[in-house]
């Protein structure tokens, strides 16, 4: 890592990044030319490259792959969580290499060009991380230029003009804008694809979920269907009345990026209408964050997040049974965080992070909804807790 007052390019350079604080890295360029500016993090997982890079809750950010072999499997149509890639960028050790892998279509680099967003290779990664760890995400700009050409002074202006995650509203920028009916399948399997909804047991059997969408990847829907709910799909912000018009057995609030606190200036007041009327409630990452601000908690920025696959969450609060005290090993993307010192007395706290003793899941005391921090979808990570879905699920069936 450099600085700016010494901004002299290595040769081969064609890639770099400038964070707001001035220090410079420097890389080799891959995917799309151009610069982005965003909020760098670093995610731990060891596989999924391809549904990082497309999870919107991925939006304004630069992201740091510790795992220094990225790309060497490809890509494929079947391993992406949205339209299109929410991620700006992303930064890893080891050049791209050819892809190895019968599943792969396209190599990582030339499916990052076509999206276009841009990478950075040749970067230690570790020396990234510890500076996230010690001094928090950074706001910072990455560029590739195939002539290494860099306007330094420009893009460090770029990196500080840039007001950052806290405060941003990003679930109206990725949320889809239709009212849809789910109807791209259910869960993967090797060898066959997506579960066809024809293959399913009629829909009309099935209590009505409808999922609103902050930014949702495409994995919690089939989940959802594997629980065995047919789920309608609306946008961010879809008013009470016309979530209640669908006639839900259960509402679904979705992950998404950004400030929690930002977006709920127009979610919360539904999630507490939905409350109101006693609707079993089921949120993920933000959809979690909301709904414990639905119910009188407050949200924090992270120092550094919790993003990777291999993350420990412990059962707690006495409502386990033979399973108090489990720990799951869950997939995470979250830079925000439920407040734990904030939840009132009619949050129960059913999830704990055993690397820093964050909240992790919550229940409302006397009502049907519940929400958990970590993303029990995986896409990618360990499926440890799809137990959550038919938690869900399988309570609508009297309701619905």
């Amino acid at each position: 890592m450099t600085h700016a007052h010494n901004p002299a390019a290595p040769e081969g350079a064609t890639g770099i990044l400038v964070l707001a604080d001035g220090t410079i890295i420097w890389g080799r360029g891959f995917g799309a030319t151009g610069s982005a500016v965003g909020e760098v993090c670093f995610n731990t997982a060891m596989t999924g490259y391809q549904e990082v890079m497309t999870d919107p809750s991925y939006a304004g950010q630069i992201v740091t792959f510790t795992f220094p072999h990225i790309g060497n499997v490809g890509t494929n149509e079947d391993d992406v969580e949205a339209d299109n890639p929410h991620a700006l960028g992303c930064i890893v050790r080891e050049d791209i290499t050819a892809p190895s892998n019968f599943r792969d279509q396209k190599p990582f680099d030339q499916w990052m060009a076509e999206q276009g967003r841009i990478g950075i290779s040749g970067v230690d990664t570790r020396a990234l991380t510890r500076r996230i760890r010690e001094a928090g995400a950074p706001n910072a700009v990455i560029a590739y230029d195939p002539d290494g050409k860099f306007d330094i002074d420009e893009l460090l202006a770029k990196a500080r003009a840039w007001p950052g995650l806290e405060g941003l509203d990003l679930a109206k920028e990725v949320t889809g804008h239709q009212t849809h009916l789910w109807d791209k399948g259910g869960a993967w399997r090797l060898g066959h694809g997506y579960a066809p909804l024809e293959d399913l047991e009629a829909s009309s059997s099935r209590p009505h979920v409808v999922a609103i969408d902050y930014g949702a990847k495409r994995n919690i829907f089939r989940n959802l269907v594997k629980a065995g709910a047919k789920v309608t799909v609306v946008p961010a912000e879809t008013s009470i009345d016309e979530i209640m018009a669908l006639k839900p057995a259960g509402v679904f609030l979705s992950n998404g990026p950004g400030d929690p606190a930002a977006t709920g200036s127009y979610a919360v007041p539904v999630i507490q209408k939905l409350l109101e009327a006693d609707m079993p409630l089921f949120g993920i990452c933000l959809g979690h964050q909301m709904l414990a601000l639905a119910a009188g908690a407050k949200t924090v920025k992270m120092h550094q997040g919790h993003r990777g696959a291999n993350h420990p969450v412990q059962r707690i609060g006495g409502g386990w049974a033979e399973t108090e005290g489990l720990v799951e090993i869950t997939s995470m993307n979250h830079g925000f965080a439920v407040d734990s010192e904030t939840l009132p007395d009619t949050i129960h706290e059913t999830h704990k992070s055993l690397f820093d003793g964050s909240n992790c899941g919550i229940e409302i005391i006397g009502k049907r909804a519940f929400g958990v921090q970590y993303h029990p979808e995986a896409s990618p990570g360990p499926q440890d807790s799809f137990y959550l879905f038919e938690k869900f699920v399988g309570g609508l069936g009297a309701h619905s």
